[in-house]
């Protein structure tokens, strides 16, 4: 039984936000912190991402457990439950379509999830972020699987500049 009146619970859920939520703005210092640049929600972008990295090609989406159904996470309500986990299937459905959409067009897609950001675990994450983001980009940037591209000599003309 829900302690609150159907009123109350209507205010409550109303007033949660869907930008600038503090597991967001975890993820926005730690990564400005270490010198990533990005842009907030593209309109321009499917499922308008949390950050977006140009750079990386990189969309952060920073999901709340409850709203997306994390598993091991997320605990449907007891009343109204039909509601509550179609919408959470709806959510994640969602989601899946969107990350499949920015991957058919390039971009790489990380989730960070509400609890990966409490305390005990937020320094890691954030590591981990940072690592990932990195090998995105060394990934993007490689020379010809590791090989350099040979050099075609124009008649030994690089030599003669060191010759006398």
């Amino acid at each position: 039984m829900d302690k609150l009146s159907a009123e109350q619970r209507h205010k409550n859920m109303a007033a949660i936000r869907g930008k600038n939520t503090k597991p967001e703005m975890i993820v926005r210092k730690g990564l400005w912190s270490r010198g990533f640049r990005y842009r907030l929600n593209s309109p321009r972008l499917p499922g308008h991402p949390d950050l977006v990295l140009k750079k990386y090609r990189t969309c952060i989406f920073v999901n709340g457990c409850f709203w997306h159904g994390h598993e091991g996470c997320s605990k449907i309500p007891q009343t109204n439950r039909e509601f509550w986990e179609a919408k959470i299937r709806r959510n994640q459905e969602r989601d899946i379509e969107e990350q499949k959409r920015l991957a058919e067009m390039g971009w790489h897609c990380i989730t960070i999830w509400e609890c990966e950001l409490k305390p005990s675990k937020r320094e890691d994450t954030l590591k981990s972020l940072v690592y990932t983001l990195n090998k995105i980009w060394l990934d993007d940037h490689r020379v010809n699987n590791g090989v350099y591209p040979a050099i075609e000599e124009e008649s030994g003309s690089y030599l003669k500049a060191a010759e006398e």
